[in-house]
């Protein structure tokens, strides 16, 4: 009997696309690093004794201008291997503001490539994960009877989504749900976040996807250039630093009269709110965070954190 030769698995769809990046390209520097890095020290999985998981609150930069930078590139990764390896993983992104509350399909086809300007690269780029369907029974499972989930059947992620997380885990083999965005007011966030803590507790790392200071109207073409950093930007992220070292979520939630630089720093309020989502996912929302991720692109505020 003659034993079957063995069979190289078919490539999956992202990493054929990410073949095609050039190698000159920043990412593809980064996609040869992590690859050779889980090599030879894979990222280990969540097990039930790590305890929950952290809730993030990220920056997620301009479309996909982090794909362009080391700045972004090395840290997010970074961030991603402290922690260990999801089970799956839920997002909330400033950019799917919808009511009633809705979830991305569980296995799309396509991502949204919502974003202009940039080099069409952009739009030929992958992240096809594994099918997230166990994750929206559960999500499903922890909204009041009262309350109404639409599940989308073909919606993918955004870029709100997609960018970080194509950063963060490469290799694309985490399931991932968007959830989205359905209020603006943070005592709601916190209420929603609060319903998804159990999912930490599931290995799931809950995500609130926005951008830290997003005065996109008020930037000049010095600040894009340069990177010069606006008053505006500059006032607003020292205020929510200072409010989340000593976790002062009431302080957090006045941010529109309370926060210096409004509202240049936020004129539409989507960016920051996700925060909240994050907070309230944490197991104490008061305690202070650990911030990953701090400094400035394009003059904005790219603050990240971590809640435990």
């Amino acid at each position: 009997m003659t034993t079957p030769a063995p069979t190289t698995p078919a490539p999956t769809t992202t990493a054929v696309a990410d073949a095609r990046i050039p190698a000159t390209h920043p990412f593809a520097a980064h996609l040869r690093r992590t690859a050779a890095l889980e090599a030879t020290a894979p990222h280990r999985v969540w097990t039930p004794e790590d305890g929950p998981l952290p809730s993030l609150y990220l920056s997620h930069g301009g479309g996909p201008m982090p794909f362009q930078s080391p700045e972004w590139l090395d840290p997010l990764h970074d961030w991603a291997r402290a922690l260990p390896k999801p089970k799956a993983i839920l997002v909330v992104s400033a950019h799917w503001e919808s009511a009633p509350l809705s979830l991305s399909a569980a296995r799309p086809s396509e991502l949204v490539y919502d974003f202009g300007g940039f080099d069409a690269l952009y739009h030929t780029f992958r992240y096809d994960t594994p099918d997230a369907g166990e994750l929206a029974r559960q999500v499903v499972g922890l909204v009041p009877d009262t309350e109404q989930v639409h599940q989308h059947a073909r919606r993918g992620l955004d870029h709100g989504a997609w960018v970080p997380l194509k950063i963060m885990y490469p290799a694309a083999d985490v399931p991932v749900l968007q959830l989205s965005l359905p209020t603006e007011d943070p005592d709601a966030l916190l209420a929603l976040g609060e319903r998804l803590r159990p999912l930490r507790e599931q290995g799931v790392l809950v995500v609130g996807s926005g951008h830290m200071t997003h005065g996109l109207p008020f930037l000049t073409r010095e600040m894009f250039l340069e990177n010069q950093v606006p008053g505006w930007s500059a006032d607003f992220d020292a205020w929510a630093a200072d409010a989340l070292a000593r976790g002062d979520v009431a302080e957090l939630a006045r941010f529109r009269t309370a926060a210096p630089g409004m509202p240049y720093a936020h004129p539409t309020v989507e960016h920051f709110t996700p925060l909240f989502v994050t907070l309230g996912a944490a197991t104490d929302p008061t305690a202070p965070v650990l911030t990953t991720l701090d400094g400035y692109g394009v003059g904005l505020s790219r603050r990240s954190f971590q809640a435990a």
